[in-house]
């Protein structure tokens, strides 16, 4: 379960909270799909084309934690003013946000880690947050190249294949394995 509690783009605010779980990733990564499957409920908006998420969106779920969904990073049709206030935006939330615990990154399972991508994971890693990197959009490859990727998604961001969860939004599978790698990295179970 999950309930809408509020849009924000600065600290001051920001909703109460003692335990929190980022979404965050590449524009067109298929976060807000991936957040909607996650939750069996269709929350976060998903749009036609990429960029839309242009707020800090948190989420209050049960059991217990917030969840914040926030502005892709790497789409380029917006302007360097408009880049510059999601970077400082994004720079205060993770510099600020005190309960947060858990980084999920978003990726394309078609998709190479790039330096966006890199970034965000120093971010995490240098905030000490536990992260769960999701290579989304499994359905749109066949077995053997959902293996192949998932691996060299692991590899880019040098992490072992374990912390990679191939999965797919459309067919919301692995859903169990998912949930249970965010409860354990939220220390819920």
């Amino acid at each position: 379960m999950i309930k809408y509690l509020k849009a924000a783009t600065r600290f001051e605010d920001y909703p109460t909270s003692s335990l929190e779980m980022v979404i965050c990733g590449r524009s067109n990564a298929g976060k807000s799909s991936f957040i909607n499957a996650l939750f069996n409920q269709k929350i976060a908006y998903v749009g036609k084309t990429p960029g839309k998420t242009r707020l800090i969106n948190f989420f209050e779920t049960d059991p217990g934690y917030t969840l914040a969904d926030v502005p892709g990073y790497g789409y380029a049709k917006i302007s360097k003013k408009e880049l510059l206030r999601f970077g400082e935006m994004m720079e205060e939330y993770f510099k600020k946000r005190a309960c947060l615990k858990l980084v999920v990154l978003v990726i394309d399972i078609r998709r190479t880690p790039n330096d966006d991508d890199l970034a965000m994971l120093e971010v995490a890693k240098d905030r000490g947050l536990e992260i769960l990197i999701i290579a989304n959009k499994a359905d749109k490859v066949n077995q053997s190249d959902r293996i192949k990727n998932t691996r060299r998604i692991a590899e880019g961001f040098a992490l072992d294949i374990d912390d990679v969860i191939a999965f797919s939004s459309l067919k919301k599978k692995p859903l169990d394995k998912v949930s249970a790698a965010i409860m354990q990295k939220l220390g819920l179970q």
